[in-house]
């Protein structure tokens, strides 16, 4: 069915963007999400709005590249859940900059966030992946990855070698019925793109490239996130999906 019931999803970077939009699709799904974000003053709205709701959810003040933060998240989730449905390595961000003009502590921040932390984060929580018995990882990369889109060498290093992580978990972690997949997308209304897309002529730049003629809106990309995480993809491994409006056809 298309539903996530019974399920218990942990989203990174839940409290804006795509993680947001993932957080209430999974919630209106059925499934009872735990989310992090590093704003205190964001998880909390957030968690307080959604449980006015009804729904099942709690937010975790933690910044998933720091260990202790992790730790905190596998402590909750060992108190509180057990075992572990879903896993959403959405937290990201961006700097950017000419090769030559990035200090080393930016450089280093950006790949710490977008590829270390999604490393580490899954393999303290693989036990509890381990007993769902029928997990799903869904990591967020980039177009970036896989295409020269002007991000900034770190942000587009740091995507691609996410891609790879999530092959290679994905053998490794398939006898234990944990699946990975990762989603790509170009360009999307977020707050990490807004002032890169109110700039005119970078945005005619993006339109002028993407055959729809448009951004993605959060919850186009949420929507292949729940789809991942559903048993409706149970045979989907290892594999990367493009949410890109095209791009990706014209760019070749």
């Amino acid at each position: 069915m298309w539903k996530l019931e019974n399920k218990k999803a942990l989203v990174t970077g839940g409290s804006k963007g795509i993680g947001k939009a993932t957080v209430i699709e999974f919630l209106e799904l059925g499934a009872e999400v735990l989310f992090t974000a590093r704003n205190e003053k964001e998880v909390y709205s957030l968690e307080t709005e959604l449980r006015k709701n009804g729904y099942k959810v709690t937010g975790l003040v933690a910044d998933s590249a720091k260990s202790k933060d992790i730790e905190k998240i596998k402590d909750w989730i060992e108190e509180n859940w057990k075992s572990l449905d879903i896993l959403v390595n959405n937290a990201g961000i961006n700097i950017r900059k000419k090769a030559n003009d990035y200090s080393e502590e930016e450089f280093r921040k950006v790949l710490e966030i977008n590829l270390i932390a999604p490393f580490e984060i899954s393999r303290k929580l693989y036990p509890f992946l381990k007993n769902s018995e029928k997990a799903s990882i869904i990591n967020v990369a980039s177009s970036a990855a896989t295409q020269d889109v002007g991000t900034g060498t770190p942000y587009a290093m740091s995507k691609a070698g996410l891609l790879q992580q999530s092959r290679s978990l994905a053998v490794e972690w398939a006898a234990d019925n944990i699946r990975v997949n990762s989603v790509s997308p170009w360009f999307t209304k977020t707050p990490l793109t807004e002032g890169y897309l109110h700039n005119e002529e970078k945005m005619r730049s993006i339109l002028e490239r993407t055959p729809l003629n448009r951004v993605a809106e959060a919850k186009e990309i949420s929507s292949i996130i729940s789809f991942l995480a559903m048993d409706k993809s149970s045979f989907i491994m290892g594999q990367n999906i493009i949410a890109d409006g095209g791009m990706s056809i014209t760019a070749l």
